[in-house]
């Protein structure tokens, strides 16, 4: 609480097992939070699966400042709590809202935010509070998780772990609630068991005869100490009269508290008020403006020890006393929990709630709702179809093993071809989400089959899901990628009217089986298609990863023309699970334009959504930009995270980067073999980007035979894109082996075609080989004025490795080869996220635009804006792009 007032954000996990004290640390904490605003959760096992509930919990006393969110974020927030209509907000965008709501309330006073038994939160909930708890940076926030077990969602937080008590404080504390004398031996006992529990102290001791406290009879340690408190509950409860007992049954088996609610369903079982004086009597609970158990063991006790029977009428009274029009989703999950059997009627209102679920985000309640639907649903085909609904909605929580549980027990039943084919198609996305390994493809491509005949434009989708699968699998996919083009290409035509994908994935079967001259009409088609279309973004974002690769073996400039529209949607629209990718895309434009700031910028973006969400992309366009400017140390490290993260998926991409920076550095040897090795890891349209590199480096190790032959393999592809990429790097690469003449003609046709491109690299690159050819054959001052101006491109593009041969060489020539220096000061100066902030800044963008986009409230984006201004030496944003500019 000092550091909060100081201010400065604070999170801390206090964890250990149940009855150590964990709930009265956080009374305490929240009773001495003077000045302070304080938040509160206290979540309960039985509303694990509504969506956002813990989190409302929390945020009910802040509704009233929606106003101060973005937009996107305000109707993110308003869907996820119900209170309006809308598409599924993403928990990013959720999570912003609630760093906002907090930022804002924070201006006011200090907030604490105090959540006690965050093992039971809804999985919505945990994810969003634990993404705000990662991004507090400079706001007098507190937030404090009480739990039983650190990690799982809540791994990587600062820890406070809370033991038992010493051994002297725990027997005066057993002193307090014995009454008569205690045998030492059973003394001693009660103490070494139960560690210094304090509430197993309190407790237990209440259980044991006088006999057995006084006589020696030993300890009963049959139960686990959990169990054993549970226990003592459980026979305080049984001593209870039966409509006391049947009160708090009713309490225990609706988590909200709501006094109004128990007395109604209470009522309806004919418990009147005479039951409150005892059963508030039995300090197992207290009945105030909210009912409250004593402990969670409490409420477990109470709900375990009742017969089945009896807790299913204790439902059944619940449900008919929830309102069907205020809270339909806890009614009929009520209804479900009172059913004695199957009942179409309850799984029918279970799977409304799923849907609405599904509309405010709640992936793992939409799964639970669907699966506990199944189990009621009589009819068995159509609980089949209800089974692989939840087994799709847990495949979309990420519950990968259950969603596999629920495909096994629906197949087990009788399957309709379609739905078999909805097995197939599952299980291969289970593979595909969960590993990218080799398993994906073929599952997809059997559930692309038995689509055929049932449904062929969701047979075309699956193949193209299959192609994708297979070409993610790389090597692995052991010849998948040309089973599913064979397949797919003897495909009937599509029955609509041909779509994006319908030439997506003709183009695509084509450039496996027929080759890149067949299928460069078709994918070139497909790519404008995407771009021009009136489909839906959502639609375009799916394929969007295709459309870029298609792209690349097109030979087209790098920049997909939809790329910055989808990143301005995913931002807008709040999808941001598909950002990282987006930001990926584009950030490789900028490396193949030479854009390295802006690429090194975007890069910083995809860190901070990682970051934001605690799940990392592989960094392959971070290894890219390494290997062009020749950084060793740092590429080295890329390698090490891509081998941890991608295993074998990721060698042909390092090998090809590796291949960059050595052909830079003049490491021709080494260049050559990380090539080779690129090249034959990859299919063919994919291997085809190394071929250059390969190339280069085998013209310069003295094998013309092998650059031949690789050349050979290039020129199928380059000449069937048509364009001035592909054909100038073509001729920069045919230059190196070709005789005197044709080379000249070759190296000038080169830096033609380049110089009407984007790629200044592959320009500069050109230049650079056209200076060297020149210098060895003896034409000095036309080898000075190609290797100069390669030199200043070089420079400017910050490719260090390749712009220092260019200087050797350009000495070599008898030129003068100064050295570019960077503007001193600004990268010394400011850390990464501070030249994030700033350039963010300069370009115009508001404070919550920069919150939004680097996952931070507006507070902490003006309190680092407020250390660039003081390193920079400047007193306005109007200042910040020429205090830039050198950089």
């Amino acid at each position: 609480m000092e550091a909060v007032r100081a201010p400065d954000s604070q999170v801390l996990v206090v964890h250990g097992e149940p009855g150590v004290g964990k709930t009265a640390l956080l009374e305490y904490l929240a009773g001495r939070a003077t000045g302070c605003r304080v938040l509160r959760v206290s979540a309960v096992q039985s509303e694990m699966e509504l969506a956002f509930a813990g989190l409302h919990q929390l945020c009910a006393p802040l509704l009233g400042r929606l106003g101060v969110l973005p937009g996107p974020q305000r109707q993110a927030l308003a869907t996820a709590f119900g209170m309006s209509a809308g598409p599924a907000p993403d928990r990013l965008l959720v999570g912003l809202a609630i760093l906002g709501l907090l930022s804002d309330a924070a201006v006011e006073s200090p907030v604490l935010c105090v959540v006690d038994d965050a093992h039971w939160l809804d999985r919505a909930s945990a994810q969003v509070l634990v993404l705000v708890a990662r991004r507090l940076r400079a706001e007098p926030v507190g937030v404090v998780f009480g739990t039983r077990v650190a990690g799982g969602e809540l791994a990587g937080l600062p820890e406070l772990a809370v033991e038992g008590l010493p051994e002297r404080e725990a027997r005066a504390l057993l002193d307090v609630v014995l009454a008569g004398p205690v045998d030492a031996r059973v003394r001693d006992e009660i103490v070494a068991e139960t560690r210094g529990n304090p509430l197993a102290l309190l407790e237990l001791p209440r259980g044991l005869t006088p006999a057995k406290l006084a006589g020696g009879f030993g300890w009963p340690g049959a139960l686990p100490l959990t169990g054993r408190i549970e226990d003592g509950f459980r026979r305080r409860v049984d001593a209870l009269p039966d409509p006391a007992r049947r009160l708090l049954l009713v309490a225990a088996a609706d988590p909200t508290g709501d006094l109004a609610l128990v007395w109604r369903a209470a009522g309806r079982l004919g418990v009147g008020a005479e039951a409150a004086g005892p059963a508030a009597g039995s300090e197992l609970a207290e009945f105030g403006a909210r009912v409250r158990f004593r402990h969670p063991l409490v409420r477990s006790a109470v709900y375990r020890s009742a017969p089945a029977r009896e807790r299913r009428q204790v439902h059944h009274a619940l449900a008919e006393a929830t309102d069907p029009q205020a809270d339909p989703d806890r009614r009929a999950w009520h209804r479900a929990q009172a059913a004695n059997g199957p009942d179409e009627e309850v799984a029918a209102e279970l799977e409304r709630s799923a849907g609405r679920a599904r509309a405010r985000g709640g992936l793992a309640a939409t799964a639970a709702f669907l699966e506990r639907a199944a189990e009621l649903t009589p009819d068995r085909k159509r609980q089949t179809g209800r089974m692989l609904a939840a087994a799709q909605a847990h495949l979309q929580a990420g519950a990968f093993g259950t969603a596999l549980k629920l495909l096994a027990a629906a197949e087990a039943g009788p399957l309709d071809e379609l739905q078999a084919a909805g097995v197939d198609w599952l299980r291969g996305q289970a593979a595909f989400a969960s590993s990218l390994g080799s398993e994906a493809a073929p599952l997809l491509l059997k559930a692309a089959r038995r689509l055929e005949p049932l449904d062929l434009d969701l047979a075309r989708e699956t193949y193209l899901d299959a192609w994708q699968a297979a070409l993610m699998a790389g090597h692995l996919a052991n010849g998948n990628l040309e089973d599913v083009s064979g397949a797919a290409r003897s495909l009937p035509p599509p029955a609509r009217s041909a779509q994006p994908t319908d030439l997506l994935l003709d183009g695509l079967t084509l450039l496996v089986t027929a080759g890149p001259t067949a299928a460069a009409p078709v994918l070139r088609q497909a790519v404008n298609a995407l771009a021009d279309a009136d489909i839906a973004v959502a639609g375009i974002l799916r394929w969007s990863g295709m459309a870029k690769a298609v792209d690349e073996v097109l030979w087209a400039d790098g920049s997909w023309r939809l790329s910055a529209k989808l990143v301005q949607f995913a931002r807008d629209t709040g999808a941001l699970g598909q950002l990282p990718i987006l930001l990926g895309v584009q950030a490789l434009d900028a490396v193949w334009h030479g854009e390295f700031t802006v690429a090194a910028s975007l890069i910083a973006q995809i860190d901070a959504v990682g970051e934001a969400t605690g799940v990392r992309l592989v960094p392959y366009v971070a290894l890219r930009l390494a290997a062009l400017r020749g950084r060793e140390q740092e590429a080295a490290e890329l390698v090490q995270v891509i081998l941890e993260q991608a295993a074998a998926d990721g060698r042909g991409r390092v090998h090809w980067a590796a291949a960059t920076m050595y052909n830079g550095l003049g490491h021709y040897a080494d260049a050559l073999a990380a090539a080779r090795e690129a090249s034959e890891q990859a299919p063919a349209h994919a291997a085809m980007r190394v071929l250059p590199e390969l190339i280069e480096a085998a013209a310069r190790s003295g094998n013309t035979e092998l650059a031949r032959e690789a050349l050979g393999r290039l020129a199928e592809w380059t000449q069937a894109s048509g364009t001035d990429m592909g054909l100038g790097i073509e001729a920069r690469c045919r230059a190196m082996v070709s005789d005197r003449e044709q080379a000249d003609r070759l190296y000038q046709e080169a830096i033609t075609r380049l110089g009407r491109t984007r790629m200044r690299p592959d320009l500069a690159r050109a230049r650079l080989l056209y200076g060297e050819w020149l210098r060895r054959h003896r034409r000095p001052s036309d080898a000075r004025e190609q290797l100069r101006s390669a030199c200043q491109l070089l420079d400017a593009i910050g490719m260090e490795a390749f712009a220092d041969r260019a200087r050797r060489e350009l000495r070599a020539a008898g030129g003068i080869a100064g050295r570019h220096t960077a503007s001193a000061g600004v990268g010394n100066e400011l850390t990464a996220q501070e030249v994030q902030i700033a350039r963010l800044a300069a370009d115009g963008l508001s404070n919550p635009d920069i919150g939004t986009r680097l996952f931070l409230s507006p507070r902490t984006v003006q309190y680092h804006l407020g250390k660039v201004f003081t390193k920079l030496d400047i007193t306005s944003r109007a200042q910040l792009g020429r205090a830039l500019s050198g950089r």
